[in-house]
């Protein structure tokens, strides 16, 4: 798979490509990285990519003239190659829009800057156009990075572990389970006894209920948006019949102990 990454500052993705899980899929032939300096068209001595915006306004735009070449000069070496402007104006980067791009070929990935980018770019340019969130980022160089990484880990033979990728949270849309390691106890805090007990049936079905039990507890909306299994709804049922014991129980307390009087 392809990577291109369109920017004013190709300087900044030296590291990147150099470290980690990105690193090493370059180094297994798995995946090429490249950068175009957005710069290298744009016409004049200082070769200024950004110009102020008509109708006024503060900020700046950036120029369509130079980031136009320098996406036909991407998709001559690389036609096929599906186009993606990082901008808050996106739609939202999610684990299924990973796995959806980890598909394709290869990407280009433009890193949008100042106040955007000329419109008639994102008319007549772009396949695609992505935000990681919503907040506003200096420019799109962050939030390419943060797709490329993401849909590395999807591509076979990235990670060293087959299953890492399928274990992640957002995977099933479901948070994933709380991790453990070494030493089993911790400043007085134990690792739970059933991952110690070598039962891999008991200690899938305890990851599975941790699963689903963080997701509920911090990330409801994800339950909302989720066609639940019969198993997830009968351990949600579950709950709800334990809870109802707690309730009663208190209730021998008196109304008092309910309604928080004292």
């Amino acid at each position: 798979m392809n990577f291109n990454v369109l920017t004013i500052f190709p300087e900044m993705f030296v590291p990147f490509w150099e470290h980690g899980i990105v690193k090493k899929a370059i180094d297994r032939n798995l995946i090429s990285v490249s950068t175009i300096n957005i710069r290298d068209f744009a016409k004049g001595k200082h070769r200024v990519t950004d110009d102020r915006p008509y109708g006024g306004g503060s900020g700046m735009v950036v120029k369509p003239e130079p980031l136009a070449n320098a996406i036909r000069a991407a998709k001559k070496t690389s036609p096929s190659l599906r186009t993606i402007l990082l901008t808050p104006q996106g739609c939202s980067f999610s684990q299924k829009k990973a796995r959806e791009l980890a598909a394709e070929k290869g990407l280009i990935l433009v890193c949008g800057r100042y106040e955007g980018v000329d419109e008639r770019i994102c008319h007549d340019f772009v396949d695609d156009e992505i935000s990681i969130g919503d907040y506003v980022l200096t420019g799109g160089e962050l939030a390419s990075m943060i797709i490329i990484d993401a849909v590395v880990r999807l591509i076979p033979g990235a990670l060293g572990n087959a299953d890492s990728a399928d274990n992640d949270s957002f995977s099933d849309s479901l948070l994933a389970h709380a991790q453990y390691t070494r030493p089993r106890t911790f400043e007085g805090e134990e690792v739970p006894e059933v991952l110690l007990s070598g039962n891999h049936q008991q200690i899938e079905e305890w990851r599975f209920e941790e699963s689903l039990i963080r997701t509920f507890l911090k990330r409801q909306d994800l339950l909302k948006e989720r066609l639940l299994s019969e198993r997830e709804i009968e351990i949600l049922k579950k709950w709800c019949r334990d809870i109802e014991k707690i309730i009663h129980a208190q209730s021998v307390f008196g109304s008092d102990t309910l309604s928080g009087n004292k």
